[in-house]
């Protein structure tokens, strides 16, 4: 019996389990109740990682789509067609007539983070796409702006704070998002115990709520105007006090003339809160000891997603809570990728303009709304190759239907995936990589999120197969054919080793070496006070009124007047859901994560159903602008009415895959509904939530 330790990779949550195993017999996953961040807390998705390694229906050679079926290929006969079809296609329509689309995997991956970019210079093409602009780009956008780095992300101090305030999260199912927090069940439970108050808005009461001290339904896409009723609110009280923060802030004056007219009465209608609990909730977050507010998924994928992020900024710093204990703070990671950025250094946000709908590139990517109109519209610029690099846009990206139409008229199409999916079965080439308890890993961005600093490193429990390569061996073996040069030696090993000996933590003897004789992690302590060092701006201060912010306010305005011609054809709102034993599209793979009773089910409100004549087991179909979809009926007064919800990220029910696992809990996905033309205009992250559709009994 062996025991090997390791960090999950699956989520955001970075649990430290304990595997036993002999051979290659696992024998058991459980919670490592020695890891110092996630304190013995694991999830039911970390037990799937032995599925992923063991999966008939995993790909462990490269495949070529040829007219007889997939037939295996070598590496070599892969990366020389490759090399020659990709630099054809960029001789004769130009280099941007290649695209790369990256998924959330790559983030949870110690090789593709550290190798993508290398990939991306070698390709040359300024089209590339990402899943970030399908779920935290606000987040980004406005640390660009405010604190001078896009990945200068501030997380709630959870561990310390009285007053939480949670907008559109659900941690105790995410074990956080943006806010790395394993075991966020025990740390809300734990504000409770200190006398501290949680309150979650949120159109549906979430498994967080449940557990909350206060919940409050809110109608979909009105958070900002919340949020700025709420700033409104304790600016007019003469409630701000920026504390500490008074030397360190530009733009209080433009931000007190921005908030005139979005009074508490002003908006209770328009979001379903009462005027008298937005005037509470202020003066709550106002007097508490230490507050803060946390917004995700619900804010950040809607219409309004980069007011709501920059709102929530506003809102900790106005009143103080903002780079102090218990409020919202600046993680040091040991590896930090804000180490060696400049102050000052240029706003590349909006240099380049998507090339139909003129949407801004963000870290020289364009969102992935774009993705489908700029493949399928015809002109200079067009798309006619595409890289996917372990992703499933057809299942995870708005107007999933129209991404299939997009992806069977491209000329060549290359995917780095181990599974035969709705995405890759377009593809080429199908080039796969190791994977979960093969690799080596460290959370490279997860680290810069978390609620506690800790530092590390998993080894790989099983040596790769002959034929197989890592991630980062396929990026660097493509970069190199493309470009036709040798190999370098460099490992992510040693750029791990480099990054860490230069870090914050160097004066301590960090090292590779140092987290491998420390299996179990190293503990640095909990958030500290940095702003300084984190701040990347000019002038060393906040920002806290961007003009791009203050020139979308009037749109704001007019949402005040919910009602629209499209809610009369559309007249619910849909939002997703997100589950304990799901994430994102791959997850499904997993039997153990899909068997028992199907959760992809249609959860709407007991007077809804009443009205449309439905009752709990029914089908129903759901319509939208795009498309339709049929699937059960859920009756639940846990959300509000004229909202309904369906989780995200299912589907594969394609006729290609082999055993079709998930063909055994058929689902949907919801992309088929969403509007790939509906998105946030400022920062153009896709606007999942509030996606309007109609509703009729099958």
């Amino acid at each position: 019996m062996n025991t090997h330790y390791r960090n999950c990779n699956i989520c955001e949550a970075m649990c430290g389990i304990e595997i036993k195993h002999k051979g290659e017999e696992i024998i058991s996953i459980k919670p490592d109740p020695k890891d110092p961040f996630s304190r013995g807390h694991i999830c039911p998705k970390a037990v799937a990682l032995q599925d992923f390694y063991k999966d008939p229906d995993r790909i462990r050679a490269p495949m070529k789509r040829t007219i007889e079926g997939w037939q295996e290929i070598s590496w070599e006969e892969a990366f020389s067609e490759i090399s020659r079809k990709i630099r054809g296609i960029q001789a004769k329509y130009g280099t941007d007539a290649v695209g790369a689309y990256a998924g959330n995997p790559n983030a949870h991956n110690l090789g593709s983070a550290l190798y993508l970019k290398q990939f991306y210079k070698a390709l040359g093409s300024k089209n590339r796409f990402s899943s970030a602009s399908a779920d935290q780009l606000p987040h980004h956008v406005a640390s660009n702006y405010m604190f001078g780095a896009g990945m200068a992300i501030s997380v709630p101090d959870i561990d310390n704070t009285d007053y939480m305030l949670i907008i559109g999260g659900n941690p105790v199912v995410s074990n956080g998002s943006m806010m790395s927090a394993a075991g966020a069940p025990g740390r809300i439970k734990d504000i409770k115990k200190r006398g501290g108050k949680v309150v979650v808005i949120d159109p549906r009461k979430t498994e967080t709520a449940a557990l909350a001290t206060e919940h409050l339904f809110i109608r979909p896409e009105k958070d900002a105007l919340l949020l700025i009723a709420m700033i409104n609110t304790i600016i007019s009280e003469d409630l701000a006090d920026l504390g500490h923060l008074q030397n360190a802030v530009t733009g209080y004056s433009e931000v007190i003339e921005a908030v005139q007219g979005f009074t508490a009465d002003a908006v209770a209608d328009a979001t379903g809160i009462s005027a008298g609990k937005i005037l509470e909730i202020a003066r709550d977050i106002a007097s508490a000891p230490s507050a803060v507010c946390y917004s995700r998924m619900g804010a950040s994928t809607q219409t309004f997603g980069g007011l709501c992020l920059w709102l929530t900024n506003v809102l900790n710093i106005i009143t103080g809570n903002f780079d102090r204990e218990g409020g919202a703070m600046f993680p040091l990671p040991a590896l930090d990728l804000l180490q060696g950025v400049p102050k000052g250094r240029p706003n590349n946000f909006g240099r380049y303009h998507s090339r139909i709908s003129g949407l801004p590139n963000n870290h020289s990517e364009f969102p992935i709304a774009t993705l489908a109109e700029e493949i399928l519209t015809e002109g200079e610029g067009q798309i006619k190759a595409m890289f996917t690099i372990a992703g499933n846009p057809v299942l995870s990206a708005p107007g999933g239907d129209e991404l299939t139409s997009a992806f069977q008229s491209l000329e060549y199409m290359v995917s780095v995936d181990i599974y035969l999916n709705e995405t890759t079965k377009h593809a080429n080439i199908i080039l796969p990589a190791t994977t979960g308890l093969e690799i080596a890993h460290y959370d490279v961005f997860f680290n810069s999120f978390a609620v506690r600093n800790t530092a590390k490193f998993s080894q790989p429990m099983f040596t790769k197969k002959p034929n197989q390569k890592h991630d980062w061996e396929i990026l660097k073996a493509l970069s190199n054919y493309l470009c036709d040069r040798e190999d370098d030696g460099m490992t992510p090993e040693i750029m791990l080793d480099m990054g860490l000996k230069t870090g914050p933590y160097k004066d301590q003897g960090m090292s590779l070496q140092k987290l491998l004789d420390n299996p179990h992690g190293i503990d640095l302590g909990p958030l500290k006070p940095c702003l300084a060092e984190r701040i990347k701006t000019a002038d060393g201060k906040i920002q806290l009124a961007p003009k791009i912010y203050l020139n979308d306010l009037p749109r704001l305005k007019n949402a005040l007047n919910s009602d629209s011609e499209v809610r009369k054809i559309f007249p619910f709102a849909m939002i997703g859901r997100r589950l304990a034993r799901s994430h994102n599209t791959w997850t499904q793979n997993s039997r153990r994560l899909v068997k028992g009773k199907p959760p992809c089910t249609l959860q709407l409100h007991t007077l809804d159903a009443n009205n449309l004549g439905l009752s709990k087991g029914d089908k129903a179909k759901v319509r939208s602008e795009t498309g339709s979809v049929i699937l059960e009926v859920d009756i639940n007064d846990n959300i509000l009415q004229g909202v309904v919800s369906i989780p995200q990220g299912w589907g594969h029910n394609h006729e290609n895959t082999k055993m079709n696992i998930a063909a055994t809990q058929p689902g949907i996905s919801i992309n088929t509904l969403t509007n790939s033309k509906r998105v946030d205009p400022l920062t153009g992250n896709a606007a999942f939530n509030g996606t309007p559709v109609a509703i009729e009994s099958v």
